[in-house]
């Protein structure tokens, strides 16, 4: 039966990582991360697991399709682009995969809060950033309340603040349901929507934070701008701040394990 379960989240897996591999939400080697990822979701967990990385993934990458008149400006800044690559699968999923071992091998639902609040915060900041970018009014820096250009790290707005609550809700109300539909031991509906909230609205200010602060920022040697990108407008640029190792891949992954903290912290309430 457990080998049935193991192979049953393998072809899952393959099929919608292929799908977004055509799709070209996901380059080849974020296919293959996704299909690892998927595999052991569903092969050590059940459809609760799966299910939130499912929705993380579906909703995050039919965002990222959203078209708006600077998009490719915005995207020429970024070290990464919306076509997902290994490194990206595993810094948005990794710790939850971690956190679906860990319960495999010591059952409890302190895993689960933890686990909402990693997959909230993910979704919530990737949320953030498509529905921000779309805002009519520049970000402001989440340490001082400078405007900022449209696609700056540590930048936060309205818009993108209420998506990132709308996504964070999402992945605590969807663990209600998935929860019930997976024959688990029920937690309270409120208790669960408060987690993906709090966890979401938490991991993904502290993503802005560190962005504003401790992420590695460039700068480009024709335009000036302050930018996640090695290049830009056909120029290798230079480092103008925060530590090497801190790229935005390290970015997400530290912002998961602080909004998978707090909504732990909201289970043991």
């Amino acid at each position: 039966m457990q080998i049935l379960l193991w192979a049953a989240g393998f072809f899952g897996a393959l099929l919608v990582a292929g799908a977004a591999y055509r799709k070209e939400s996901l380059s080849f080697s974020g296919m293959l991360a996704a299909v690892i990822m998927g595999t052991v979701y569903f092969g050590a967990g059940n459809a609760f697991w799966f299910g939130i990385l499912l929705l993380f993934f579906i909703s995050s990458s039919l965002l990222s399709k959203l078209h708006h008149e600077n998009k490719a400006e915005l995207e020429a800044a970024y070290d990464k682009t919306g076509r997902r690559d290994a490194g990206q699968v595993f810094a948005n999923g990794g710790l939850g995969m971690l956190l679906v071992l860990l319960n495999a091998i010591l059952p409890s639902a302190l895993w689960e809060y933890a686990f909402i609040g990693v997959m909230a915060t993910v979704t919530s900041d990737t949320w953030a950033t498509e529905i921000g970018t779309l805002a009519k009014k520049p970000p402001r820096s989440v340490l001082t309340g400078k405007v900022l250009p449209a696609g700056t790290s540590g930048g936060v707005s309205w818009p993108g603040t209420l998506g990132a609550a709308a996504g964070g809700l999402m992945i605590g109300a969807a663990a209600w349901i998935l929860r019930m539909l997976s024959g688990m031991d029920q937690q309270p509906m409120s208790s669960l929507v408060l987690a993906g909230l709090a966890g979401g609205l938490v991991g993904a200010f502290a993503d802005s934070f560190l962005g504003a602060t401790v992420q590695r920022m460039n700068r480009c040697t024709v335009c000036g701008r302050e930018l996640e990108a090695a290049q830009h407008c056909g120029r290798p640029a230079v480092h103008a701040r925060g530590w090497q190792w801190m790229n935005n891949d390290a970015v997400n992954l530290l912002s998961s394990v602080i909004g998978g903290a707090f909504a732990l912290g909201v289970g043991l309430l």
